[in-house]
C-alpha cells in the first residue's frame, strides 16, 4: 500500500512530468503549427506555485529550442508565453473543462497577436498600417493548427492531471457505509 505522503509527492511532480512531456512531443514530428507549447505554459500557469510557474514552461520550452535551434524572433515567442503562464493562473482558483477551454483559446489568440506584431517589425512587412494588416491575413492559416493544439493539449494535460489527483484522493470519505440489513 502507497502512503499518503508519498501518493502527495507524486501528484506533485505530475505537472513537471506533464510540462516535460510537452516538451518532447514539440520535438517529435508533428503537423505544422500543432505543438504544445502553448498548453505547457497555460497549464504551468495554473498548477505551478510562484515563480515556478514561469520557470519551469519556460526552461521546457528552452530545452526544445535547444533541440529544434534556436530562431529569429524568439523573444516574442517567450514574451507571449510569458502572457500564456498569466491566463493559466487565472485558472488557479477554478478548474472546469469549459474554462480551460476557454483559456487555451484565448493562448491562441495572444500567441498569434504577439508573435505577428513581432514579425511585423522585421523585415519583411512595412511598418505601416497596411503592412500590420498583411502580416496579420498572411499569418490566417496557421492559427488553426495552434488553436486546434492549445486545446487538444490544454485540455489533455488538465484532464490527465484532474484525473490522477482524484484518483489520489483518500477513498474512505467518498464511500457510504451500507446499509445493514436485518432480516
Amino acid at each position: 500500500m502507497t502512503s499518503p505522503g508519498r501518493m502527495q509527492s507524486w501528484i506533485g511532480a505530475l505537472p513537471y512530468a506533464l510540462i516535460l512531456s510537452g516538451a518532447a512531443l514539440r520535438v517529435i514530428p508533428h503537423p505544422p503549427n500543432f505543438a504544445p507549447i502553448g498548453a505547457m505554459a497555460l497549464f504551468g500557469g495554473a498548477a505551478l506555485p510562484g515563480a515556478w510557474a514561469f520557470a519551469v514552461p519556460l526552461a521546457a520550452l528552452v530545452l526544445s529550442d535547444a533541440v529544434l535551434g534556436f530562431y529569429q524572433g524568439w523573444i516574442w515567442v517567450y514574451g507571449s508565453f510569458a502572457l500564456i503562464v498569466l491566463i493559466g493562473a487565472a485558472l488557479r482558483r477554478r478548474r472546469t473543462a469549459l474554462r480551460v477551454a476557454g483559456a487555451a483559446l484565448a493562448s491562441s489568440v495572444v500567441f498569434f497577436a504577439v508573435t505577428n506584431f513581432g514579425e511585423w517589425l522585421g523585415p519583411l512587412y512595412p511598418h505601416t498600417p497596411a503592412g500590420l494588416r498583411a502580416d496579420y491575413i498572411a499569418a490566417i492559416p496557421f492559427f488553426r493548427n495552434t488553436a486546434l493544439s492549445d486545446l487538444v493539449y490544454a485540455l489533455a494535460f488538465f484532464g490527465i492531471f484532474e484525473a490522477a489527483a482524484h484518483l489520489a484522493r483518500p477513498r474512505a470519505g467518498r464511500l457510504a457505509a451500507a446499509p445493514h440489513r436485518t432480516t
